[in-house]
């Protein structure tokens, strides 16, 4: 479609706050320039969270996606100007410590930083004091400071894309309120307003909190909470007068009371997210005019609430003594959008075709996100990694109403929190439980979250086999939470015995129909075309070759298959390609599963079925449909440990009968149960991936190790022409297996690894392997000979590794194959 013979495609985008403005520019850029940007306030303030965003971007994020796409707007903006005036002042930001725990969550931010490309360093208290000379250096333990941070003018920025797009065709009509939207057979066909309808090939809904008005008109869930945000001014400050420029220091973070800091010339301004969250409702959010009737300098801003702000001045002043002597002079309370997860909304919807979400997206990430979107709809995907901000992404049961605003709510609160990568969300839990959750309980299940899933991580009944480990490493504090020594003993009962896993949260698809092994085939990377009872790895691609996702794919009949997917995103991107003559269903609520190995497994299994559950008789990668006592399962000989055993599914009625008949028959062999910590090691010693973890559509299959699963002899599949070209070049990089060199250290992912002495990569998944008697760490690297050492950046230390050569266990699978 970005061909110079194609016709353009007409685009409507609803909102013209710094998304919209910026999309209109990113799509203009590359050709599409019949853009219609349609705005319900007036132009160039539109009364939208751009018209009172402080502005403030901070690149470093624990998601690599959002810092590129920070990084981006700090680019372009930088590069903007509007009669003279930047739209961005590279001032830099500083975040202070005033515990040792802040002090200790700065160093792992530094390692953010260094992962992702993002210049920082951590500095002392003396020179967080010259950085910034008005705070009180008692008070403060250190910072980190980031040189190329600073102040977007988001309404400057607005502007100077708007008149670029406005020069390339696109025209921005203000005062246009949205009443519809219009669609035929499915896709989008115009926008309807209060002064007419406008056309539409494709409409985007960058309406920010409004976004879940306008999804209702498309027909689309728009999983957006709208909450209310304190920001104030001082009075003019002596020790700011005469400041000839808006802002000289860095924006300012002190995170541990949830407070920043900018300057506005002579004054200090002050965000605060220490209050109560403040929810709003998008369906009760005035219309400009009324807004400004009703006193609000716009729609987004709310009266200021001063029994919220009370606790947060005095916290100021403490920080920063001069505000002592000085007041509040104005302040309000400013809407902005939250989602359940704090990730932006993006993506064309399949039930409305050509309509698309730039949804959640804050001022800092703004241009990123534009530049993203128009990738995806011109060039159909973009450039970087949007699984974690895919509209798709979350499950049914964490779309309720009720579910976003306490989750969106949540996420405000969290927005200055130090969060352990493991930390699971409070509530509402429990959400979704599978069939075993009253024996897990039972157990003394320690569970953590995902997906709405409850998910144990290890069984407290298994506290005594520790007694029989030896001694094993101490862990530093942040790598004990969410962390216990029974790990490691479920861990060596799946070595040495028999462990019963909840494989129940795993997302399970059935494919059918007369055209299904026909679709599968186009679709993925390996051949299915094997007799029913096979079982294949394979590759969900896109059309650059990136891994879109990988799959288990059982072929039980003719016509008639279940695949192991990853998440809702594949389900989405099945059905947006299958013909009439293939069905798909998503069955994971309705079924569940057990995941049953070790060296004992086939002892456990075998005498509860007639069917031969020999080596010979029931092959690796092959899948039987039988019965286990009374209860009837679809058996698939995989395993994601190492060790022999299989995936043992049923209807979720028969869930706790399916649980109770291996347990019985597990006690002679000393079965056990074992949490997702003890997984996670064992999977990591066999170097299985984890796909959005340790491979993305960022990566083609040769360079994450599973090129191994892509068929090039086989009829077409998606991507196949990309790989023609990759499949014969070295990979310049590569997913490397490293083995920490000191036994009692560990990392956790996404630290910054550092080759002769310079950042080159960074860390994705990682796990202690209780086998190897070391930490393993996958890491994407430039490519390195085995034997090479490397250093792991680790809250500032940095820990020696080696690359090894994989797999780190059992190399000849003659554990699983036997």
């Amino acid at each position: 479609m970005s061909s110079t013979h194609a016709p353009r495609p007409r685009v409507v985008v609803i909102g013209a706050g710094i998304v919209g403005c910026s999309l209109a520019d990113e799509l203009t850029a590359r050709g599409w320039n019949d853009i219609t940007v349609l705005e319900q306030g007036p132009l160039p303030a539109p009364g939208g969270s751009t018209s009172h965003a402080p502005g403030l971007v901070f690149q470093t994020n624990p998601s690599k996606t959002l810092t590129a796409f920070a990084r981006y707007t700090v680019e372009k903006f930088s590069s903007l100007q509007v009669d003279g005036v930047s739209c961005f002042d590279q001032v830099g930001g500083l975040e202070l410590a005033t515990t040792p725990e802040r002090m200790a969550d700065l160093h792992r931010r530094a390692g953010y930083a260094t992962s992702w490309g993002v210049r920082g360093e951590i500095v002392d208290a003396d020179r967080c004091k010259e950085l910034w000379p008005l705070i009180d250096r008692s008070a403060v333990l250190g910072g980190f400071h980031t040189p190329d941070d600073g102040l977007a003018r988001a309404l400057l920025a607005a502007r100077a894309q708007m008149e670029r797009a406005t020069g390339r065709g696109a025209r921005f009509l203000d005062r246009h309120t949205v009443t519809g939207i219009e669609r035929v057979d499915g896709r989008v066909t115009g926008v309807v307003t209060d002064r007419g309808t406008f056309r539409a090939d494709h409409v985007v809904s960058a309406a920010g909190f409004w976004g879940p008005v306008i999804g209702r008109m498309a027909g689309v869930d728009v999983p957006l909470q709208p909450l209310a945000h304190q920001y104030a001014r001082t009075r003019p400050l002596p020790e700011l007068a005469g400041a000839e420029s808006e802002a000289s220091k860095p924006i300012l973070r002190f995170q541990d009371r949830d407070l920043y800091f900018r300057e506005h010339h002579d004054r200090i301004g002050i965000g605060s997210y220490a209050h109560r969250p403040l929810p709003v409702d998008p369906f009760g959010i005035l219309p400009y005019d009324e807004a400004r009737a009703n006193g609000s300098q716009m729609p987004s801003s709310y009266p200021f609430t001063e029994e919220d702000w009370a606790p947060s001045w005095d916290d100021c002043r403490r920080l920063l003594p001069a505000l002592r002597a000085t007041e509040i002079e104005e302040g309000f309370n400013g809407v902005f959008s939250f989602t359940p997860d704090g990730m932006p909304v993006l993506g064309e919807s399949r039930r409305l075709r050509g309509f698309w979400l730039a949804e959640a997206v804050w001022v800092t990430h703004s241009a990123g996100v534009a530049k993203a979107v128009a990738e995806w709809m011109v060039d159909g995907r973009a450039s970087v990694d949007l699984h974690e901000c895919d509209l798709t992404r979350f499950e049914d049961a964490q779309r309720s109403p009720s579910y976003v605003l306490e989750r969106g709510s949540q996420q405000f609160a969290e927005v200055y929190d130090i969060l352990h990568p493991l930390q699971p969300m409070e509530q509402p839990r429990p959400l979704r439980v599978s069939p075993f959750h009253a024996r897990q309980q039972q157990l003394g299940a320690r569970f953590l979250e995902g997906g709405g899933w409850e998910r144990p991580h290890w069984y407290e009944a298994n506290a005594p086999l520790t007694d029989t480990l030896g001694p094993l490493p101490e862990r530093d504090a942040w790598s004990a939470r969410y962390w216990s020594p029974i790990a490691a003993a479920e861990a060596r009962a799946t070595r040495e015995r028999v462990a019963l896993y909840d494989m129940t949260p795993l997302r399970r698809l059935e494919v059918t129909g007369p055209g299904a092994l026909t679709f599968l085939q186009r679709m993925t990377t390996n051949s299915l075309r094997k007799k029913p009872g096979a079982v294949t790895y394979t590759l969900l691609l896109d059309e650059t070759g990136g891994v879109r996702s990988d799959l288990t794919v059982a072929r039980l009949a003719p016509d008639r298959f279940q695949i192991g997917a990853n998440s809702p995103a594949d389900l989405d991107w099945l059905l947006r390609h299958a013909p009439q003559d293939v069905h798909i269903r998503d069955i994971t609520s309705g079924t569940c599963c057990i995941g049953v190995w070790g060296p004992l497994a086939r002892d456990l299994v075998q005498p509860l079925t007639r069917d031969d559950f020999s080596h010979e008789g029931f092959g690796y990668f092959r899948a039987k449909e039988t019965y286990l006592g009374h209860v009837p399962v679809t058996a698939l000989r995989l395993s994601y440990v190492g060790e022999l055993g299989w995936e043992l599914y049923t209807t979720a009625d028969l869930g706790l009968r399916l649980w109770d008949t291996l347990w019985d028959a597990g006690r002679p062999h000393g079965v056990i149960a074992a949490g997702r910590s003890a997984f996670n090691s064992l999977r990591l010693e066999k170097g299985y991936r984890a796909w959005g973890t340790d491979m993305t559509d960022e990566h083609n299959p040769y360079e994450a190790g599973v090129g191994f699963a892509v068929r090039m002899d086989k009829d077409g599949f998606v991507g196949q022409e990309a790989l023609q070209a990759l499949a014969a070049q070295e990979p310049a990089r590569r997913l490397t297996p490293l083995l920490l060199d000191d036994p009692a250290a560990v990392v956790l992912g996404k630290e910054p690894v550092h080759v002769d002495g310079a950042p080159a990569g960074y860390v994705t998944s990682a796990s202690y392997g209780y086998t190897l008697g070391r930490c393993v760490a996958y890491a994407w690297l430039p490519s390195l000979p085995t034997g090479t050492g490397v250093h792991i950046g680790y809250f500032g230390e940095m820990l020696p590794a080696t690359v090894a050569e994989e797999p780190l266990f059992d190399p000849k699978m003659n554990r699983i194959r036997r």
